[in-house]
């Protein structure tokens, strides 16, 4: 599972459909309505949020305005909630980690879009988030996690 800090409109085809569908069961999960997925840390954020559905609510909806934006099929009534909530601090290290492991990813499956986006050294938030200084957050599993601010290319 994978709900990216950075804004929707980067993402390709491929990447906004996987969003989501992940952002979707992040909504079960934070629903109570799974049983796996509970301990997830992509969700970490959203359960320390005082609404946590509608935090996922919010974040849905944004992907939802993008997916109209692209003549996508997705189905708004699937979200729970959307209420306007508050934003949710992100840290700079956090974005650019995720910004860099997106670049790896559309280098082998979009390398136009790649080109494209390669220079962009400060993307633009998801609108649920706003972004402070700091390292790259503690729940994010993957190795080598706290090169926080350096791109991969």
């Amino acid at each position: 599972m994978r709900i990216w800090t950075f804004h929707t409109r980067y993402l390709d085809r491929q990447g906004i459909l996987a969003l989501w569908r992940e952002s979707l069961l992040a909504q079960k999960v934070l629903r109570g309505e799974t049983r796996g997925y509970k301990a997830h840390s992509q969700l970490e954020r959203f359960r320390d949020h005082p609404d946590p559905v509608g935090a996922i609510g919010f974040y849905l909806a944004a992907v939802h305005d993008e997916s109209v934006a692209r003549a996508y099929g997705f189905d708004r009534s699937k979200i729970f909630s959307e209420s306007t909530v508050a934003r949710i601090e992100e840290t700079r290290g956090q974005l650019l980690f995720e910004w860099g492991h997106f670049l790896a990813k559309i280098a082998v499956r979009d390398p136009r879009r790649y080109r494209s986006l390669k220079d962009l050294d400060d993307p633009e938030p998801h609108p649920l988030f706003r972004v402070i200084e700091g390292e790259v957050r503690a729940w994010e599993r993957s190795e080598g996690n706290r090169t926080a601010g350096k791109r991969r290319t």
